[in-house]
């Protein structure tokens, strides 16, 4: 198995898929936006999925459990890069997943324009100007701030990639939930599908799913609230089954 890792990584399990995953604690590891954007979005039997921001390829290979369509991943980061290629070498998933090391602002240009039927994005969530801790790593000062960026590029980008009449799902912050729709609209996605994932009941929502079809009509559905945490703290239902299968 060590041949697999580099450095500090380790091999980590995703229980529902019945996957592995390599991540480090210095450089990459998923969070539950992850989860609940690889859950949230709809995806098709088949066809062609671009993940945008993919980090160590941990959305591509959660949707691999959901859809045999052929998913593609790009990274901007070498090192998350190459953590993405050795994952899903190791669950033999090179036939259905393939990586692209690059900019998303390039990927119209170099994968192909409206060739995608679904494009899922867990961009930066912070502007460039709240990096605070000047001692956070390179690797998760890049995934969490708009450095390289903003949440404008990459709807541009996420609408550019997509069919006429496909879908774009990003998860981000409840407080840029109107520069998205306004990025959104500007790009001829419509938001049709919106959720808000809260921390537990009595708390505020802290993270925020969202669903748009290209040159959709107007017509916004609202789903019900998803809650993390019971009162004692342990994982709801709904959380619980998606970390750890039925």
């Amino acid at each position: 198995m060590n041949e697999w890792l580099k450095d500090d990584e380790r091999l980590d399990y995703l229980l529902a898929e019945d996957l592995r995953i390599i991540q480090s604690p210095s450089v990459f590891s998923f969070s539950l936006d992850a989860v609940l954007l690889s859950r949230f979005v709809s995806v098709p039997k088949r066809g062609a999925i671009i993940d945008l921001c993919s980090g160590n390829g941990v959305i591509p290979l959660f949707l691999s459990a959901r859809t045999n369509a052929k998913i593609m991943g790009v990274e901007l980061q070498p090192r998350l890069y190459d953590m993405a290629c050795r994952s899903i070498a190791y669950n033999k998933l090179e036939a259905q997943i393939e990586m692209k090391l690059g900019d998303v602002k390039a990927a119209p240009s170099e994968l192909g324009i409206e060739k995608y039927d679904v494009v899922t994005c867990n961009p930066p969530y912070f502007l460039a100007h709240e990096l605070s801790d000047k001692n956070v790593s390179e690797h998760y000062a890049i995934a969490r701030h708009e450095l390289h960026l903003t949440l404008e590029e990459a709807v541009y980008s996420a609408s550019r990639l997509l069919k006429q009449g496909g879908k774009a799902a990003f998860v981000h912050r409840p407080e840029r939930l109107l520069d998205i729709v306004t990025a959104m609209r500007a790009n001829r996605l419509e938001p049709k599908r919106m959720q808000f994932i809260y921390p537990k009941c009595g708390k505020e929502a802290n993270t925020l799913l969202i669903e748009a079809i290209k040159d959709g009509k107007p017509g916004l559905k609202i789903l019900p609230p998803l809650f993390v945490y019971k009162e004692n703290n342990e994982y709801t239902e709904e959380i619980r089954v998606m970390l750890y299968g039925e």
